[in-house]
């Protein structure tokens, strides 16, 4: 477990160091739920509003839906779909950008106890096929001139540390820390021409209300390597809900 919050530091440092060029300021919202329908089969849903720079106003709407398949009480695959709507600026036109995914995902789940803690770790591999829309401006709008392919694997790390002494966690205060690295595999033409992507280092400040429902604040670095020398290091504030039906 060091180890895994020695990386995640790292991570965060080597973006700050990285990034000198833009350094934007931004809210997330972001709801994660699972509706169980029978002992394998579970139904995902998350949904994320993203603000612009200094919350000015709305730039990304994303919704995922999947269908999970239960393969072991500590893994599950599952299988969706991903609307994500951008507002995009062309010169002095404005309007939205929208992108259509088709997902897959494993996940493996970790519970162990750490000085008395009951600590969950989370690991997810997910690969996403991207259908990017082409952005034009014509008669003074924005519209989608065919669509872009790309791909993406995404692997993330989640630990959960509650901060009372517990065999099972299940209701209380907790720490979470996370890392997200994103690669482009294919051809990275339709993003930034590169291999690599992004990296998103997040810790958060949370309450479990119960097995079925958490809610938490944190910070997240998004460090994005964008075309050329281009590099952003987003900072965000997040708040996020956790539903398990």
């Amino acid at each position: 477990m060091r180890k895994y919050l020695l990386l995640i530091a790292t991570v965060f440092v080597f973006q700050q160091a990285q990034a000198q060029t833009s350094r934007p300021f931004s809210g997330w919202g972001a709801v994660f739920s699972t509706t169980k329908l029978d002992n394998r089969f579970s139904l995902h849903f998350d949904g994320q509003v993203r603000s612009s720079d200094k919350l000015q106003r709305v730039q990304t709407i994303l919704l995922r839906p999947g269908l999970n398949y239960k393969v072991n009480k500590n893994q599950v695959a599952t299988i969706g779909y991903a609307f994500i709507n951008n507002s995009r600026t062309i010169g002095t036109v404005s309007g939205w950008s929208p992108e259509h995914r088709i997902w897959e995902q494993y996940i493996i789940n970790q519970s162990f106890k750490i000085g008395g803690h009951a600590t969950s770790l989370q690991h997810r591999f997910r690969l996403e096929q991207r259908f990017i829309a082409n952005s034009i401006v014509a008669n003074n709008a924005l519209k989608t001139d065919g669509t872009s392919f790309a791909q993406r694997l995404r692997y993330f790390a989640r630990g959960i540390f509650p901060l009372k002494p517990v065999q099972q966690f299940t209701q209380g205060t907790f720490i979470s820390l996370q890392n997200e690295i994103m690669f482009n595999i294919g051809d990275a033409a339709a993003v930034n021409g590169k291999f690599f992507d992004q990296n998103r280092a997040y810790g958060s400040f949370g309450y479990r209300f119960s097995p079925k429902a958490d809610l938490e604040i944190g910070y997240m670095n998004q460090f994005v390597s964008g075309r050329g020398s281009v590099r952003t290091s987003n900072n965000i504030l997040q708040v996020a809900a956790y539903l398990r039906l």
